[in-house]
């Protein structure tokens, strides 16, 4: 919720659905292509475009004459359970100048991870706590249903100039956990409260089209409004801290959890969190005719973003003094507001300085302004003064509340114990109080990251014959820089990535291509995130980093065979040491500070091999066109953390996340498909990772730097389907 943006962009046609919590998983269906754009796109498409863009193009209405489609599909995963789909378009000419186009679906995704029956004791022992997860025990426990909508209506207003209004809804609800315990086997675990996910959103936006003499004009505008809900198992938690804090007398022990008549309660908790984002996006687009030898393309793109931060850790039977001020049973709360306002003037110009020889050069100069305000941590019992009630208990009298800003300007903690420290009221509705913020002559004003700058691209092309282009190019892009929801830790700062790339795109013979690229990327200062204190996630700035790789992909067309093989290989490291302590000098010195990545290790998720292989063969038999398919795929291993070293939480010890949470196995997955198309419907019968393979996606903890049990995100199982689909 209070993350960095995502490096890569993604645009729904025109308009960016790139948000401040992610990209959205805008279902595909009735979509003429999807575009890949290797980053950095930052000079067209902005601030998240640091990795590259992703563009999905719609079919748009047309008035040439009705049409629809309808598809559907039925499969079941392997150890799991049955799932499906159904979707159906269609298009209405509305007269000769406007058509409507609209589609819907529904999908179901089968579970495949179980919830086994288990149980879970706490200190103080013996006599200690003990639970069951008797009420939650079920098998294919990680299931999903989403269903949505798409309209769009096109209009001619004439021969110059179009308007397209268009809305998108969509609804995903989720089951369980899709990632898997692997101490309790294969695809289990063992949770022991409710867990599900919401996520629906609704996008309005409008395109209009048109000519200014000869040039193009194009106005891209669009409101997104998001919510999402959710409920986790935070028991893990519980057990590494109570583990942790053996000696105090386990986690109960320590934060001092009693029910309201003082008795020693269970310590297990559960998350309900909630986030409600806004996004409002306008660009204002001119390009000059493409036909000539010199041509350009500006504009000018604001956008703002807005999320509503609810995090609710709660303890059964918590009593109202060790709870967060007026919420009973809250052991932690995070209640905050994050705007992001990105404003951009772009150019591009591309010049033919010969038939063979383009050059290219385009600048984006930005401005961001971003902040977050509100309440985080813990509460404090109204009735004890600072030198009285435990530092350490629930009620805490050093985090949270104790923080928060009175009507003085200063915080709560320093007048402890006098009757004249009054709490200023809450900047953000449903918290007690505010203790992230800046006091500002009687009021309290959000914390500000704010920057500008600017990032280019410059390109060349040379297409020496007909069958060979080659190009280099050097471009630049960049994250904003943005506000750690914990105030005890500092904004991050933008990153920026440089890169450089020597390209080439072949024809070698008919039907036979050849395309490759080697590039290297200097990643600045970047982006880095972990669980950090209380496992609250910390973003910082990172190290430099560089990226080597090569890609290539080799494709034959001919005589109803296609084929295709790709392969890519990627060298990335840091180039400076990753301090525990931030460290402008990253020599990682002074009191507390160690090495906590060194230079030259590779960054995580990011493996050094990727590499693919399809066949296709289509054959005629009558009106039909009969095929058949396979796919190949092949990574390699992957760090899962980059940190090797640092301090064990309440122990001190020094331990590594890295080899706490293990590499990324590599993997292969085989996929093989066979149907044909007839003149009117088709069909298809599918299997997706034949061999079963559990390759997996990411690792992760929900206790940051405890030494607890780690997870494991896998690809889908096998799985085995039928799709059918007819048009009229």
């Amino acid at each position: 919720h209070s993350g960095s943006l995502p490096s890569v962009g993604v645009y729904f046609d025109e308009q960016p659905v790139t948000t401040i919590g992610g990209n959205l998983d805008v279902h595909i269906y009735d979509i003429a292509r999807i575009e890949s754009l290797s980053g950095p796109q930052g000079t067209l498409y902005g601030a998240s475009s640091e990795a590259g863009t992703i563009r999905i193009i719609t079919n748009k209405p047309s008035t040439a004459g009705f049409e629809g489609r309808v598809d559907g599909e039925i499969n079941t995963v392997r150890k799991g359970d049955m799932g499906g789909k159904a979707e159906a378009m269609i298009n209405a000419p509305l007269s000769g100048s406007a058509a409507l186009r609209v589609s819907g679906f529904y999908q179901r995704d089968g579970g495949y991870i179980d919830n086994i029956a288990g149980q879970r004791c706490f200190l103080p022992q013996p006599g200690g706590i003990c639970m069951k997860n008797t009420a939650f025990v079920e098998k294919n426990y990680n299931d999903t249903e989403s269903y949505g909508a798409r309209a769009a209506l096109k209009v001619d207003l004439n021969d110059s100039w179009t308007v397209t209004p268009g809305v998108i809804y969509q609804n995903t609800k989720s089951n369980g956990s899709y990632g898997y315990d692997p101490s309790l086997g294969d695809l289990n675990v063992q949770h022991f409260f409710p867990e599900y996910r919401s996520d629906k959103f609704v996008q309005a936006a409008l395109t209009i089209e048109g000519k200014v003499g000869n040039w193009d004009l194009t106005y891209a505008g669009a409101y997104l409004d998001r919510k999402t809900f959710s409920s986790s198992d935070y028991t893990d938690y519980s057990e590494a801290y109570d583990s942790l804090y053996s000696s105090v007398g386990g986690l109960a022990g320590y934060f001092y959890f009693n029910d309201a008549a003082g008795n020693t309660i269970n310590p297990t908790q559960k998350v309900i969190g909630s986030d409600h984002f806004k996004k409002l996006s306008q660009e204002l687009r001119i390009a000059s005719p493409a036909e000539n030898p010199l041509r350009v393309v500006a504009g000018l793109f604001y956008q703002r973003q807005s999320n509503d931060i609810h995090q609710d850790y709660q303890v059964a039977n918590l009593a109202p003094n060790r709870s967060v001020n007026g919420h009973p049973g809250t052991l932690w709360l995070t209640q905050q507001h994050r705007i992001d306002k990105d404003y951009a003037a772009f150019g591009e110009v591309s010049f033919d300085v010969t038939s063979t020889v383009t050059l290219t050069g385009g600048l984006r100069a930005f401005k961001y302004d971003n902040s977050l305000i509100g309440f985080f941590g813990f509460g404090r019992d109204p009735a004890g003064l600072f030198a009285t009630t435990p530092y350490n208990a629930a009620g805490s009298s050093r985090t949270g509340v104790a923080g928060c800003f009175t009507t003085s300007g200063s915080r709560l903690r320093p007048v402890a114990g006098t009757a004249a420290a009054v709490l200023a009221p809450a900047s953000v509705p449903g918290s007690p109080c505010t203790n992230l913020g800046v006091w500002n002559a009687g009021k309290i004003d959000p914390v500000k990251a704010t920057g500008d700058g600017v990032t280019w691209r410059f390109n060349a092309n040379w297409k020496p014959t007909s069958d060979v282009m080659l190009y280099a190019t050097v471009s630049k892009g960049f994250r904003p820089g943005g506000i750690n929801r914990r105030a005890d830790v500092a904004p991050y700062a933008p990153d920026y990535l440089i890169n450089y790339e020597l390209g080439w795109k072949t024809t070698l013979a008919p039907g036979l291509r050849l395309n490759g690229a080697v590039y290297q990327q200097e990643w600045k200062k970047f982006q880095f995130s972990y669980l950090g204190a209380n496992s609250f996630t910390e973003i910082h700035n990172g190290p430099d980093a560089r990226i080597k790789g090569v890609e290539m992909d080799l494709a034959y067309n001919q005589g109803g065979l296609a084929l295709n093989v790709a392969g890519s290989y990627t060298d990335a490291k840091t180039t400076k040491n990753l301090c525990v302590i931030d460290d402008p000098t990253y020599a990682c010195v002074g009191a507390g500070n160690m090495i906590s990545a060194p230079k030259g290790i590779r960054l995580p998720v990011t493996p050094k091999w990727k590499l693919s292989g399809t066949m296709r063969y289509t054959g005629e038999m009558g009106s039909a066109k009969p095929y058949g398919q396979v796919n190949v795929a092949y990574q390699s291993s992957a760090r899962s953390d980059l940190r090797t070293a640092v301090y064990e939480t309440f122990s001190g010890n020094v331990i590594s996340p890295a080899a706490q949470l293990g590499d990324l196995a590599e993997y292969a997955t085989v996929n093989l498909a066979l149907g044909a198309d007839f003149e009117r419907f088709n069909l298809e019968l599918f299997v997706q990772n034949l061999f079963d393979e559990r390759g997996q996606v990411s690792r992760f903890q929900q206790c940051g730097s405890c030494g607890q049990r780690g997870y494991i995100v896998p690809i889908n199982p096998r799985t085995i389907g039928l799709r059918a689909g007819a048009k009229f």
